[in-house]
């Protein structure tokens, strides 16, 4: 196993961690005494998590090890860390918490997409799956407004950076469908 994939599943074995974290803060915080121990020690495991990935892409790059078996768990590792934390952070009793429309929006769009992908392997025989630029700046919106949620950072209000992250979400889910759908056409055209 490369050292990118060990950074990997440290990466998904975080996730537990980081959400055992959130919900015993917002426990703390629903008894009216939040234990801000636990909310930085939240912060700090998602930090460390969210910085790994760039840490084992990089590493993976630089001394060539990637795998079938990163292509694999590196998506697993990042849906994970972005689902586990907008949904608990939705679900919890956080001093100011995620709106439902979020973690809905965010679950529709990489559902439709895992579905699509199925579809497409299974008529075309194999799926193009290109990033695009919308979907990048939707990672780093739902990013920056998990950070801004968790750090509790006052101005603009928490709505502000989840309101961006879910415009980008949106977009970026609609491009991704447009692509897929494209390519479903584009397969049944040729039998």
């Amino acid at each position: 196993m490369t050292t990118a994939n060990k950074i990997t599943l440290v990466r998904i074995f975080l996730i537990p961690v980081f959400v055992a974290f959130v919900i015993y803060y917002g426990e703390s915080s629903e008894r009216g005494q939040p234990d801000d121990s636990l909310r930085y020690a939240a912060v700090a495991i998602f930090l460390i998590a969210a910085a790994s990935d760039g840490v084992d892409g990089w590493i993976a790059r630089r001394f060539n090890q990637r795998s079938r078996l990163g292509s694999i768990l590196d998506p697993i590792a990042d849906k994970g860390l972005l689902l586990s934390a907008i949904i608990t952070l939705s679900l919890t009793h956080w001093p100011s918490r995620f709106p439902l429309w979020f973690p809905i929006l965010v679950i529709t769009r990489d559902a439709i997409a895992v579905a699509l992908t199925f579809v497409i392997n299974h008529v075309a025989g194999s799926v193009t799956i290109a990033p695009h630029w919308t979907g990048k700046v939707a990672t780093v919106c739902q990013m920056t407004a998990i950070g801004w949620l968790m750090l509790q950072i006052p101005h603009p209000p928490a709505i502000v950076p989840t309101a961006l992250a879910g415009v980008f979400t949106f977009v970026s889910g609609m491009v991704y469908l447009r692509e897929g759908l494209s390519q479903l056409h584009g397969a049944e055209g040729g039998e």
